[in-house]
């Protein structure tokens, strides 16, 4: 577990550091030579290069790092003239995922031509670039002596292969734009392009999700002259939300369900649900109100956000951008430019989405650190001071009762407090999602000394997020049993029941007055279980009375499924 962390923390930062490469340079050699190195830097293989390529037989070479001397003769003549199987799977189509090519022709004719040293590289990877699903070219990378690319190495580097050729596309675009077209479609293009490269610049700047949202929608209208500009995003229950407005200079955040159009009326959302259904672009014209608290526009656009999901290497929705105005309608060609703008967007709201992965890591890390910190210091400490008081003890209990009492007592309270730590470090360890959650509150109630009783065989099928907040819950839970309950067994069920997954943990303990001082003693830890529950987009309920023991009870509402629209 602690390698595929260990794997993603890595493939996060190359990630990353990718993106912040790509994003330094206008300059379309600059960008893909200093992207190749990064790259090659970053996964530690030896050589590479880089084509674009056109119909056949039309190619370039823009990049390359550390050629064998057999490929850089006159001036890499053999990089320059000639085909080889890499580019004509490229041309013909066939080249549609990441491969191992087992013989490379240009090394295989470089031996027999004895044109150089060759450093014994003989395979390489191929990685088509694409975007939008057009082709643009083809990356190889490799190393000596190295014949197999596995699977997640192949998946990396497709991932690195999306974002250059979004940013081989996005540089093209700002160089048609610097070579000032003369004509009026072109002069269009370039204003578009250049207002669309300074909103994505400055974007790509942020790393908070809610000042994103805002500066999108801000960024758009003020840069565009867009009356309106609104951000929809998909929410826990896959319901969408009207999560930010500009509108007429004015920003302000919503959060109000988007309803599905009717018949009838036509209006409330239709476009922005078909937007979200068929994952294009869709525009409108007529004086509709679409959104409360925006216009009605004569003309309107909605736009899908969408991010590569890294684990299936599937497109996953993150919302719909709204734009509302009143002059022109959206013509053809404007469309096409503002698909590409949501998904530099949508590149921005992914590269915060990886930020936090990558602290949400960090803090794993830190919790790790913390947890060997006390079980090496503290906890060795307060074990050595229990030994101690009782070694005093003994000694003292002839000479001095008293003293002896008292001795006695701060061995007890060291010993108390050594449990409490040693619970306070099981809690730091990482959540064992190999185990299940049964199984790790089990194991984690034996810790404690409880025997926990399962009412039921399996606990339905949850996610990631809200099984490890279960589980985190379930811990607080069995602290509190452990500490105040005066007693050792407690019963657990998890279950689905309608459209809820509940989580139900009771004992037959002392109780409590909910409205008491001893409330008052939980309160940071019922604290804390709530805020996780609320974390799943759930709720937290405590029924107790003394003498009648305790029952806590999560509910977290189960996604709402996919609905087709009503346009």
């Amino acid at each position: 577990m602690l390698e595929h962390r260990e794997q993603h923390v890595r493939e996060l930062t190359i990630l990353k550091t990718i993106a912040e490469t790509l994003n330094q340079s206008s300059d379309m050699l600059q960008m893909l030579q200093t992207t190749l190195e990064k790259l090659l830097d970053l996964t530690q293989l030896e050589t590479g290069w880089l084509f674009l390529a056109g119909d056949k037989p039309e190619y370039s070479m823009m990049a390359d790092r550390r050629l064998p001397p057999a490929l850089t003769w006159e001036g890499k003549k053999p990089m320059r003239c000639g085909d080889c199987l890499c580019l004509r799977m490229y041309w013909s189509g066939s080249l549609t995922e990441p491969v191992t090519i087992i013989e490379c022709e240009r090394l295989h004719n470089a031996i027999k031509e004895n044109w150089g040293e060759t450093h014994q590289l003989t395979h390489h990877a191929t990685i088509p670039l694409t975007v939008q699903g057009n082709r643009i070219g083809i990356l190889n990378v490799g190393s000596p002596g190295k014949e197999h690319f596995s699977e997640s190495e192949l998946a990396l580097l497709q991932s690195v292969a999306y974002q250059i050729g979004t940013a081989v596309e996005r540089t093209r675009l700002y160089e048609l734009r610097e070579k000032q077209a003369v004509d009026s479609v072109a002069r269009f293009i370039v204003d578009y392009y250049a207002k669309a490269t300074r909103v994505t610049r400055y974007l790509w700047k942020i790393n908070d999700l809610n000042r994103m949202y805002t500066a999108i929608v801000e960024q758009l209208g003020a840069s565009f002259g867009w009356p309106s500009v609104a951000l929809i995003s998909v929410e826990k229950d896959h319901e969408l939300y009207l999560h930010t407005v500009y509108h007429h200079g004015v920003t302000n955040n919503s959060m109000k369900p988007v309803r599905k159009s009717s018949r009838k009326s036509g209006k409330d959302g239709g476009i922005i649900h078909r937007a979200f259904a068929e994952q294009r672009g869709i525009a409108h014209e007529g004086p509709v109100r679409v959104l409360p608290g925006i216009g009605p526009h004569p003309h309107s656009a909605a736009l899908p956000l969408t991010y590569q999901e890294r684990t299936f290497h599937t497109k996953e929705s993150i919302g719909v951008l709204f734009i509302g105005r009143d002059n022109e309608p959206f013509s053809a060609l404007e469309m096409e430019i503002l698909e590409m703008l949501a998904e530099h967007i949508s590149l921005a709201l992914e590269k915060i989405c990886i930020y936090y992965e990558w602290q949400e890591l960090l803090l794993v890390e830190e919790r790790n650190r913390l947890a060997r910190d006390l079980h090496d210091s503290v906890n060795q400490k307060l074990f050595s001071l229990s030994l101690l008081a009782q070694g005093v003890r003994e000694q003292m209990l002839n000479e001095d009762p008293h003293t002896a009492e008292a001795i006695h007592d701060i061995g007890q309270l060291a010993q108390e407090t050594l449990s409490e730590m040693r619970s306070l470090i099981w809690q730091l360890r990482p959540y064992g999602e190999a185990r299940g959650i049964l199984s790790s509150l089990k194991e984690y109630a034996e810790k404690l000394n409880i025997q926990l009783i399962f009412l039921m065989k399996e606990p339905p099928e949850l996610a990631k997020k809200v099984e490890e907040a279960l589980y985190r819950i379930g811990q607080e839970a069995l602290n509190n049993i452990s500490k105040h309950a005066g007693t050792n067994r407690a019963w657990i069920r998890i279950a689905r029941e309608g459209s809820n997954i509940f989580m139900k943990i009771s004992d037959q303990g002392r109780g409590f007055n909910p409205g008491g001082t001893e409330k008052r003693h939980r309160s940071l830890g019922l604290t804390s279980m709530k805020e996780r529950a609320e974390e799943i987009n759930g709720t937290l309920n405590i029924s107790s009375e003394e003498g009648m023991g305790t029952v806590l009870t999560v509910t977290v509402p189960l996604p709402a499924r996919k609905e087709g629209t009503d346009e």
